[in-house]
């Protein structure tokens, strides 16, 4: 990818496309919003997305989602636009966690997924996916901002992963090889407000190329394979324990979200 092509993609952030690239310019395209201001009331939230995962209160960590309309205890919001994703230690025996490696349930946490897809076609060839976010970063923690197939798995983007550490995985399943591509970049106090944001933009007739951006610095292009056409749903997590280490904290642990903005082009 050439400079001037990656200064174009920096400045897409819910422009124009039609900025020139080099010295010819191109035809703007039609700009369309998806998601954006979505936390700023339950009205709001409620209306762009639905809480747990699209799946139901499990998966693969030892944290069971709970939240709704009416429970605001692990899934709220904040003044100025502000979503909390919170993780809750329990103390008896709930079971097993219900997808593999089906651990036993540790946590009490939250969860929501877009009620819009992510689908790149000829119709809709470019999307922007980003936000930001106070992510923790403890062992055991593990909170996510991440794009999964919604009718068969592949295709999966994920724009943030900490799994018990300050590194960021940037990852893309599937590659050309069928297996993973992952960026691993190193963050300065995880905790802090950073910007994560996936590029995402048809290739050909079945791929896609997405570029990663971390704080509005391109940190890498992955080639996703066989993405054309593939609904995604977009989800903010706070899993626990898993791949993230264990034991997890005793303690509360929070994960925040801000201007989480989905945007793509109609052709």
């Amino acid at each position: 990818m050439t400079h001037n092509r990656r200064a174009f993609l920096a400045a897409g952030c819910g422009g124009l496309l039609g900025a020139a690239i080099g010295t010819q310019p191109a035809a703007a395209a039609a700009w369309e919003t998806v998601i954006s201001g979505s936390f700023a009331n339950y009205s709001t939230l409620q209306a762009a997305w639905n809480y747990r995962y699209p799946w139901g209160s499990d998966h693969n960590g030892s944290a069971r989602m709970y939240a709704s309309a009416s429970d605001h205890n692990h899934v709220y919001l904040e003044s100025n636009g502000v979503l909390v994703l919170k993780a809750t230690r329990i103390s008896w025996n709930e079971g097993n966690s219900s997808h593999d490696p089906y651990l036993p349930i540790r946590y009490h946490s939250g969860a929501i997924h877009a009620r819009q897809h992510v689908t790149v076609t000829d119709q809709f060839p470019n999307w922007e996916v980003k936000g930001e976010f106070q992510a923790p970063s403890a062992r055991g923690t593990w909170p996510a901002f991440w794009l999964t197939g919604a009718t068969s798995w592949p295709p999966e983007s994920d724009i943030l992963e900490y799994k018990g550490d300050a590194r960021n995985w940037f990852n893309t399943y599937r590659n050309a090889s069928g297996g993973w591509s992952n960026t691993i970049v190193n963050v300065s106090n995880p905790g802090a407000w950073h910007g994560y944001r996936a590029w995402i933009t048809k290739a050909n007739a079945t791929d896609v190329d997405i570029h990663y951006y971390l704080d509005g610095n391109w940190v890498g292009q992955h080639r996703g394979a066989n993405f054309v056409g593939k609904p995604m749903w977009i989800i903010i997590n706070l899993q626990m324990e898993g791949s993230s280490g264990a034991p997890g904290p005793s303690t509360d642990t929070y994960y925040r979200a801000r201007n989480v903005y989905v945007g793509r082009t109609r052709a």
